[in-house]
C-alpha cells in the first residue's frame, strides 16, 4: 500500500477495496467513515495585518517561525476598556442595551480628523464614547495613548458632572412644582430588606411561642411576693427549731374527720389481731 498520513489511511483503503485488493472490509472502517479526522491545516496561512496583532518592540520585528497555532488576537480598544473599568469600575454598573454592534447601529456622522471634543457626540456620553474617543485622538491626531486617554476621562468626567447636577437640579424644580415620584425598583428593593430584617428581629419570639404552644403542659410557679432573693434557708430553719410544722399540703397534713364503718373495722390488721389474742 503506498504510504498515506494518518488522515488519508481511509481514503486509500477505499480506493484499495474498489480494485479487489481488500478483499473484506476492515473492521474500524465504518466508524473512520461516520467519523472522519480533522483536515490538516494549510501549509501557508494567509498574510496578517498588523491592525489586531499584540503590540512589539522593533527588536523582535524579524519574521517568527512557522508555527500552526493560533496567534493571539489584541486590539487597542480592549486594552483602553481594561483600564477605563479598572479607573471607573462602578460604570459596569449603569444599565445598557444588549443591542450592540456595527450593524445595528449606524457609525457617527462625527468621527476622525472632526472629532476633537468627547461632547460633540452628546452630553451625557457612555463609557464606550470615551473608549472610541480615547482611540480616535491616538489614531487620527497622533496624540500619545497615555495623553489620549487622559484627555479623554477628564471630559468624561466633566460631562457626567454636568449631567448629574442638572437632573438633581431638575428634580428639585419639579417636587417644588408638585411632581410626585413613584418608587423605583431600588427604593421598593429596600424596602423589602427592610421588612425582612424585622423578621429576622422577632424570629427568636416567634420560636419561643411556637415552643410553648407545641408543649402539653407547662408549670404555674405561683411567684411570693416580698422575697427578691434567696434567704439560703434561714427562714426554713427559724421556723423547724420553733417547732412550726411546713404545711406544703393541708389535704394530705390535716386529719380527716371520718369515722370508720364496722366492715373496716373487721377488715383492719389490728382487729384482726384482737379476735386471735
Amino acid at each position: 500500500m503506498v504510504r498515506r498520513i494518518a488522515s488519508q489511511v481511509h481514503q486509500q483503503v477505499s480506493r484499495l477495496m474498489r480494485g479487489d485488493y481488500i478483499k473484506r472490509q476492515p473492521a474500524w472502517f465504518q466508524a473512520v467513515l461516520d467519523y472522519p479526522p480533522l483536515p490538516l491545516p494549510p501549509k501557508a496561512p494567509p498574510a496578517r495585518t498588523a491592525y489586531d496583532q499584540p503590540s512589539k518592540s522593533p527588536k523582535t520585528s524579524r519574521p517568527r517561525a512557522y508555527d500552526p497555532k493560533p496567534l493571539p488576537i489584541a486590539y487597542l480598544e480592549d486594552k483602553i476598556r481594561r483600564q477605563f473599568f479598572r479607573d471607573h469600575p462602578f460604570e459596569a454598573f449603569r444599565p445598557a442595551t444588549l443591542v450592540e454592534g456595527a450593524g445595528v447601529e449606524d457609525a457617527h456622522s462625527i468621527y476622525g480628523k472632526a472629532w476633537t471634543r468627547l461632547r460633540q457626540r452628546g452630553r451625557n456620553p457612555t463609557p464606550e464614547d470615551a473608549i472610541r474617543f480615547t482611540l480616535n485622538l491616538h489614531e487620527h491626531h497622533d496624540k500619545p495613548l497615555a495623553e489620549a486617554y487622559t484627555t479623554a476621562v477628564a471630559q468624561f468626567r466633566a460631562l457626567r458632572s454636568e449631567h448629574h447636577i442638572a437632573t438633581k437640579i431638575a428634580v428639585m424644580e419639579a417636587e417644588y412644582l408638585g411632581a410626585v415620584f413613584s418608587r423605583g425598583e431600588i427604593a421598593h428593593a429596600f424596602e423589602k430588606e427592610k421588612r425582612g430584617l424585622v423578621t429576622f428581629e422577632r424570629r427568636e419570639e416567634l420560636d419561643e411561642g411556637a415552643i410553648a404552644a407545641r408543649k402539653r403542659w407547662k408549670a404555674v410557679v405561683e411567684r411570693n411576693e416580698g422575697v427578691k432573693e434567696w434567704t439560703k434557708g434561714e427562714e426554713y430553719v427559724r421556723l423547724w427549731k420553733e417547732g412550726v410544722r411546713p404545711t406544703y399540703a393541708p389535704v394530705l397534713t390535716q386529719p380527716l374527720n371520718i369515722e370508720p364503718t364496722p366492715e373496716e373495722i373487721s377488715q383492719s390488721a389490728d382487729f384482726v389481731q384482737i379476735q386471735k389474742s
